[in-house]
């Protein structure tokens, strides 16, 4: 057996090592080639006397002596023709002359036949890297061609242990496993365990990790209702991966809702999360759209810091993007936020969404939302319907490389009984203090039609009386008596053009005010007021209905 044709396929160590040996055999001949006879070198020089060169070393003792495990075959049945001995004390001593699928089972075990066959075709090595052995350990397999003096073709098979190196590299991967599904759960818990659901509107949503390849990201939702009828929509996406964004996004998810009650404007919200962002973590920045929907104006006025565009599907299919206005992330600083609206009418469906629905590596950005309008334009269905069709759609699988969350809200066209249980009526309050009676009797007048029991209508038209008292009194005009009745409760509103909110305050035995909005306070089931855009305010209280088992007409 020709050893020197092996040692260029060997693997690197044991190549290495040949090659030194092969190295100092030539710079001890070129030395020994000078005027001086050998003889007389070798007693005027210290140098040890020269080494056998490769060929003259026994194979059989080498590969004996080699650590890792060698086994020669030959032929195309690939009969054992040898195994060294740290094969056999990995797997037991093994009959020559067999081939290799009764011979070493081992190998057949591991699918390394198949390996062979392509090795002896081509003439080229192959491996195959760690692969775990029946003995317990891992081994890379290599299988280098080595012709035989015969002229029979044969495979020399060098498997080296790798165990420390798998261990270490299943190790790794089950810690990022665990800090995944650390990050999962902790994304998860911080989401909405139930969305809240409007009256005016229907809502669904859903949230996609990322697959195990992809650390989770800080892709967040929320549904918040203002009260007065108001429903606060927000979705969001914290830039980075792990439990770092997903807590920074816990973070801002229960800023949004404490700024929520507040009942500010989208914009002015947006600018209070821009600051806490930086005050997180100056580093981290987080894209995000805030938008109110107000079924008495039919509209959704939104706020964006650097996210995509809400897209509107209206009642006949049609497709609009609100594009603008659109300021930079939060966290960023030093940009004032503006608010615009887009149309929610009966019969429209929005779509909040992150960038992992519609981005791909291989694929504009504006390609992936106009994919996405052509989805929804033809969507139909209730909600989670359509938010299951759009994730479809967009072709995310659980692999997918990106987080991805989708909110869907539709304002429903009414029709038919179910009508008559949402209602609206309005009056202006023009003139002095005779507006007053005019309201009362004007709600004492729409309730009654409205059916509600006599408690109900007693208590709806005392808060309407107080909360017009209270405007007539320190607002300005113009004024307006809103009632608005859902399938869950009696909206009473009155707006002025006063920016001072009210707040209840306890009035002594000797004041003459400061009881209308308690009194509102005390038999409503919540109050509250807000700005309005252009200025002024609006007072509201809202009081719950009886279930239709529990209601006496």
């Amino acid at each position: 057996m020709n050893f020197t044709r092996w040692s260029a396929r060997l693997p690197g160590t044991q190549r290495r090592a040949a090659a030194r040996a092969e190295h100092t055999v030539t710079t001890t001949d070129r030395r020994s080639e000078g005027s001086v006879p050998a003889a007389r070198a070798e007693q005027l020089t210290d140098e040890p006397p020269p080494v056998p060169a490769v060929d003259e070393l026994p194979v059989r003792e080498v590969l004996d002596r080699v650590p890792a495990l060698v086994a020669l075959v030959h032929g195309p049945d690939h009969r054992l023709a040898y195994v060294n001995d740290a094969y056999t004390a990995a797997f037991g001593v093994r009959p020559c002359g067999e081939p290799a699928a009764e011979a070493l089972p081992e190998l057949r075990d591991l699918g390394l036949l198949p390996l062979l066959d392509q090795a002896l075709r081509s003439g080229k090595p192959r491996t195959l890297k760690s692969r775990k052995a029946p003995d317990g350990r891992s081994y890379t397999f290599t299988c280098t061609p080595a012709a035989e003096e015969n002229g029979e073709g044969a495979v020399l098979v060098f498997a080296t242990d790798v165990t420390d190196h798998a261990e270490a590299a299943e190790r790794l991967r089950a810690s990022e496993r665990r800090q995944r599904e650390t990050a999962v759960t902790l994304q998860r818990s911080l989401l909405p365990q139930e969305l809240e659901q409007p009256d005016d509107l229907r809502i669904a949503a859903t949230y996609q990790p990322g697959g195990t390849e992809a650390a989770v990201g800080g892709d967040w939702y929320d549904v918040i209702t203002l009260g007065g009828g108001r429903t606060a929509l927000v979705i969001g996406d914290v830039m980075g991966r792990g439990v770092r964004a997903a807590a920074v996004m816990g973070q801002l998810r229960t800023a949004v809702r404490a700024y929520a009650r507040l009942d500010l404007p989208p914009h002015e919200v947006l600018q209070l999360l821009d600051v806490l962002a930086a005050e997180i973590d100056a580093n981290q920045i987080a894209t995000c759209v805030y938008a109110v929907h107000d079924p008495n104006e039919g509209r959704l006025v939104y706020s964006s810091a650097g996210h995509l565009p809400i897209l509107v599907r209206d009642d006949n299919g049609t497709v609009r993007r609100a594009d603008e206005p659109t300021g930079p992330p939060l966290g960023t600083g030093g940009w004032m936020h503006a608010s615009g609206s887009i149309a929610l009418g009966p019969g429209s469906t929005a779509v909040l969404y992150t960038d992992g629905l519609v981005e791909r590596r291989d694929e504009d950005l504006d390609e992936g939302i106009a994919s996405l309008e052509r989805a929804l334009a033809g969507a139909t269905g209730t909600p989670q319907v359509v938010c299951d069709r759009l994730v479809r759609s967009a072709g995310v699988t659980a692999d997918h490389d990106d987080d991805v969350a989708v909110l869907v809200l539709q304002h429903p066209a009414r029709t038919g009984p179910d009508s008559e249980l949402f209602r609206n009526a309005a009056l202006d309050l023009l003139g002095g203090v005779e507006a007053a009676p005019r309201a009362r009797a004007f709600a004492s007048g729409v309730l009654t039609s409205w059916r509600f029991p006599p408690d109900l209508h007693d208590a709806g038209v005392l808060a309407t009386s107080e909360l017009v008292a209270n405007s007539l009194q320190h607002g300005i005009p113009p004024m307006r008596l809103r009632l608005r009745r859902t399938d869950r409760r009696l909206i009473i509103e009155v707006t002025d053009g006063d920016d001072h909110l009210p707040r209840r305050r306890r009035a002594e035995p000797g004041d003459e005010s400061g009881r209308g909005i308690a009194i509102v306070a005390t038999i409503a089931t919540h109050w509250g007021s807000r700005s309005t855009p252009g200025g002024g305010k609006a007072v509201w209280c809202e009081f719950v209905l009886p279930k239709p088992a529990d209601r006496t007409d």
